[in-house]
């Protein structure tokens, strides 16, 4: 007889993508409508051709790439993430406040394992990523959702109510996923008064910074100079570089903060991936003019998609930036059965918004999440004209 699950584990929802996924099976799509699949926001291309020289380079001819290195990663990449930052963000940034992991999804874990514990709460604007509430759910700590306004932009003075004794964090993404929101500064300048007011730490999410629309430093949150006392900072190297598989993210934190990061690490994965590490560092310093050129690769789809639901009156565009564009739409049915019908009928595999609000919220029914960095001219015209000759 197998032994029963903990019930926090069993209790929490199965990944979205995987289950988006399974909804594929045994599926055939007609030849001339083949699937678009804008459910993962993840490239699908490899690293350019130089990047991937030096990852092999490294395979072939260092031989410490192959063994455990340090617990919070290569210093020659934390000081480099150090001094990049520090530039870009107008602050000061030292290497002992920097760590790396293996993507930033165990960033995220990492840091929350700091924060909070079973019978906590943690705010969480919604519409929210997935895989953070999974965590949360799996930890027994208690994900409070704040409900965004126009433009998917949460307030500050909303989140204040909603604060508690056993409030330890708010958690921004920003570009956003699911929504595409591009924070404005103040708004984050706000929730950083905020936390620091209240004795909570304020965790930002810059995962899709590397494609934000907006030149120069999206906020000045660093320039503080006890930044470090209330920001904890998220990255990843997944998007910007293509580096998915090779799982690199990061924190920029508190040198004390990172003492008891390094706890968690090193029972989870002892070292994050050093050949992947190495690949980061190299793009850091080679591919500047690369990853801006990608950048504009993603703006102009992002245009594209803007554009698109101009012409489908009967849709609401809720936000649109970095990978995404977070979608309301005009069928009674909820959004988790119209996923599913769009495979059938428009050979299109979205995630619905069901699976980024609320359980039972009914603004989850009727939103859809379009991951469209991976689509691009002609898809996103076949895109549009399925959605506009849907019949449902």
């Amino acid at each position: 007889m197998t032994t029963p699950l903990h019930p926090a584990m069993a209790a929490t929802e199965s990944p979205p993508v995987m289950e988006a996924r399974r909804w594929l099976d045994g599926v055939v799509f007609p030849e001339d409508r083949p699937l678009i699949n804008v459910s993962q926001a993840a490239p699908v291309e490899p690293p350019p051709l130089a990047l991937r020289q030096a990852i092999a380079d490294a395979a072939l001819y260092n031989d410490a790439a192959h063994l455990y290195g340090p617990v919070l990663g290569l210093p020659a990449l934390r000081t480099e993430i150090a001094q990049q930052w520090s530039a870009s963000y107008g602050g000061n940034i030292q290497p002992n406040q920097v760590a790396i992991t293996q993507g930033c999804n165990q960033a995220f874990t990492a840091v929350m394992s700091t924060l909070a514990g079973a019978g906590d709460e943690v705010i969480l604007p919604t519409p929210w990523y997935f895989n953070h509430k999974m965590w949360f759910d799996m930890q027994g700590v208690r994900t409070v959702p704040l409900a965004t306004g126009a433009g998917l932009i949460p307030q500050a003075t909303d989140a204040a109510a909603l604060i508690t004794p056993n409030t330890r964090a708010i958690v921004l993404v920003s570009p956003n996923n699911p929504g595409g929101a591009e924070y404005p500064a103040q708004t984050l300048a706000d929730f950083m008064a905020l936390a620091r007011e209240r004795g909570i730490s304020l965790i930002v999410d810059e995962t899709y910074r590397d494609f934000d629309s907006r030149t120069g430093a999206p906020h000045q949150l660093f320039t503080d100079p006890q930044w470090a006392n209330t920001l904890i900072h998220l990255y990843s190297f997944s998007k910007a570089y293509r580096l998915t598989g090779h799982r690199v993210g990061a924190i920029v934190a508190s040198e004390s903060r990172l003492v008891q990061v390094e706890k968690f690490l090193d029972t989870v994965a002892i070292c994050p991936n050093q050949l992947g590490q190495i690949g980061a560092l190299w793009g850091m310093q080679n591919l500047g003019d690369w990853v801006a050129t990608e950048r504009l690769e993603i703006l102009s789809r992002r245009a594209a998609m803007v554009s698109g639901f101009e012409t489908l009156n009967d849709w609401t565009l809720l936000g649109c930036g970095a990978y995404f564009a977070y979608v309301e739409h005009p069928y009674p049915m909820p959004s988790d059965q119209l996923a599913k019908a769009l495979v059938q009928k428009a050979s299109l595999l979205t995630l619905p918004g069901t699976m980024f609000q609320p359980t039972g919220a009914s603004a989850g029914k009727r939103q859809l999440r379009i991951a469209f960095a991976n689509i691009g001219g002609s898809e996103i015209t076949q895109f549009f004209s399925r959605l506009k000759s849907l019949n449902l």
